[in-house]
């Protein structure tokens, strides 16, 4: 299959198309076609693989000039679209949230349950994690697979950029340009020099949907017997979700046991010495960054009960939240071993 592969993207020139393009290039992507699409940016150009390509209409696009199509451009465009799409022989990966809790559909990481994928046997509809629930995922598989997690709090530090376009023009806006400082089109408050204890809508049992989120997809894709309970927060940082974890195991295991077995994990880099003030931060590691960085790792009894607590920070639109996740659930299907 490693040859004469075809790739549609949806969304090619947005924040997350972009990098999409940047990893197929920089990953050596064995593709023959490429084709972009969109809506409001059909006739822009984009450079692929040091060659010119014009932004195609998704609307006339014919499907089986794509073995894969990546979309990259919300729920509302996926439902038109997928579906039919996948209907008429395409095998279609989609980044929004809009089919990830359908029993049909896998929900993929391709570190954890990629072996889904080698059981498709027909062109199917796939989706990728919400970007904070891949990261989380990535540094708590290592350890579920050691000693079994019971519970889990979670408090989300999210970047404006796993929002879009328009925030980051935002959060721009409000923090070099002092008249825009109140204006908040895209976040219900002020982002710039604040922290907003909300991300995407309320639900009616008062936990957001982003926080819902982390539970339909941990249970989903590692295990729905672990109890989970999130805080999502939107933080006045471009880019990079960071997460403060704390999590109850069945039996107790070192800050040492930890720290080994995260280091021998793919897709994970441990960063963590206290002495020497060493530990992830966004600005640091999460600028076109592929890995997971955990640090802050401690590990104690309470009350008879083994907790461990971590820190994890990944670039949310380059790396396993978004883009990166994408593409390599693309190269599992054509048996790349990336």
């Amino acid at each position: 299959m490693n040859k004469g592969v075809s790739l549609a993207l949806v969304g090619a020139s947005g924040v997350v198309g972009t990098k999409i393009i940047q990893l197929l290039e920089k990953r050596a992507f064995p593709l023959d076609k490429f084709i972009p699409l969109g809506n409001s940016t059909v006739g822009s150009s984009i450079q692929f693989n040091n060659q010119k390509y014009q932004v195609e209409s998704l609307q006339n696009f014919s499907p089986e000039k794509g073995q894969f199509i990546i979309f990259s451009a919300g729920s509302g465009v996926a439902e038109k679209y997928a579906r039919n799409f996948v209907a008429q022989g395409s095998f279609v990966i989609d980044l929004s949230s809009n089919f990830r809790y359908e029993d049909d559909v896998p929900l993929i990481i391709p570190e954890i349950n990629g072996e889904i994928l080698k059981s498709l046997s027909k062109p199917s509809l796939i989706a990728n994690p919400n970007c904070s629930t891949a990261q989380l995922l990535m540094a708590l598989k290592p350890i579920h697979d050691q000693v079994k997690i019971k519970f889990l709090n979670i408090a989300t530090y999210q970047a404006v950029s796993g929002t879009g376009k328009a925030a980051l023009e935002e959060l721009h806006n409000q923090t070099y340009f002092s008249d825009s400082a109140t204006q908040s089109p895209v976040y219900p408050k002020q982002i710039a020099f604040n922290v907003i204890p909300q991300c995407d809508i309320f639900l009616e049992n008062n936990f957001t949907k982003e926080e819902m989120k982390l539970v339909w997809e941990t249970h989903k894709i590692l295990d729905p017997n672990i109890q989970v309970q999130a805080t999502c927060v939107r933080v006045p940082v471009f880019n990079g979700h960071s997460e403060a974890v704390f999590f109850k195991v069945d039996e107790e295991i070192s800050r040492e046991g930890i720290m080994e077995t995260l280091k021998n994990s793919p897709g994970i880099k441990v960063i963590d010495d206290p002495q020497e003030g060493l530990y992830p931060t966004p600005v640091e590691n999460a600028s076109d960054t592929e890995d997971v960085y955990v640090g802050r790792i401690r590990s104690q009894k309470l009350d008879g009960e083994s907790w461990i607590s971590m820190w994890i920070v990944a670039d949310n639109v380059y790396g396993k939240g978004a883009a990166l996740n994408a593409v390599q659930i693309c190269e599992e299907l054509l048996g790349i071993n990336s």
